[in-house]
């Protein structure tokens, strides 16, 4: 089975993780789990998707991920795999059609590097927009992220190539992906004015054919946005 719908506190859990498919435990508007559903399209990997109310979480939910976290997933085997890069380096180790991450070590030490690096970035993100919302000074943020995408920006300038690990779309983009596709909608575009390189890397991932299977309008990511903010998440909003 597959659910667009979420599923919440006293629904009925699913049955097994059927042979040859992978479960994804996912909610439409996470940025972390779109993550791994971008890998799972971009290798064209066969699974099914369970949307998870995270207001109120199933029971059996819980039962299989204590932390209540998405993505979460599930094997056929019933193995659980959670936290966004593991389920990611999981799905990529796997599958080995259309790998992603490098095959030396020393390709995957430094995607995981640039993650790393990248964890620092999406605190700003959210310091800003909740900062705003909430009507506090936000100018140190707002500095500080600004800082960051020149960074960014200047790495791709060193590096010389399209995207963060070279001329093709590799895991590293597809993990910071999610935070750039909010940007207008989190009302951040702006903040990618002097960073020529950053803003060819989003318009190249736009082309991407997960991306495009995946991303919600900048509409929908607003009216998500709203209801989130208002205390009263819309996990179902446009279905």
């Amino acid at each position: 089975m597959s659910t667009e719908k979420c599923l919440a506190k006293g629904s009925a859990a699913p049955g097994p993780v059927p042979s040859k498919l992978i479960r994804i435990y996912s909610m439409r508007f996470c940025p972390f789990a779109e993550r791994a559903r971008l890998v799972l399209n971009a290798k064209g990997i066969e699974h099914e998707t369970i949307n998870i109310n995270l207001k109120d979480k199933p029971e059996w939910f819980l039962e299989k991920n204590p932390l209540g976290l998405v993505p979460t997933l599930e094997t056929s085997a019933g193995d659980v795999i959670c936290e966004s890069d593991i389920t990611c380096e999981f799905l990529d180790g796997s599958y080995p059609k259309n790998k992603l991450l490098p095959s030396c070590a020393l390709g995957k030490a430094k995607q995981k590097m640039m993650m790393e690096n990248f964890s620092k970035v999406v605190p700003y993100v959210y310091k800003v927009v909740l900062g705003k919302n909430k009507g506090e000074d936000v100018s140190g943020p707002e500095a500080e992220l600004k800082e960051k995408f020149s960074k960014l920006n200047k790495d791709l300038v060193n590096k010389k190539t399209k995207f963060f690990g070279g001329d093709s779309v590799t895991m590293i983009d597809y993990m910071m992906w999610p935070w750039f596709e909010r940007l207008e909608s989190y009302g951040l575009k702006s903040f990618l004015d002097g960073t020529p390189e950053l803003t060819k890397w989003t318009e190249l991932m736009l082309e991407d054919p997960s991306v495009k299977a995946i991303m919600h309008s900048v509409d929908t990511h607003k009216a998500f946005n709203k209801s989130y903010g208002e205390g009263k998440p819309d996990y179902d909003y446009g279905l």
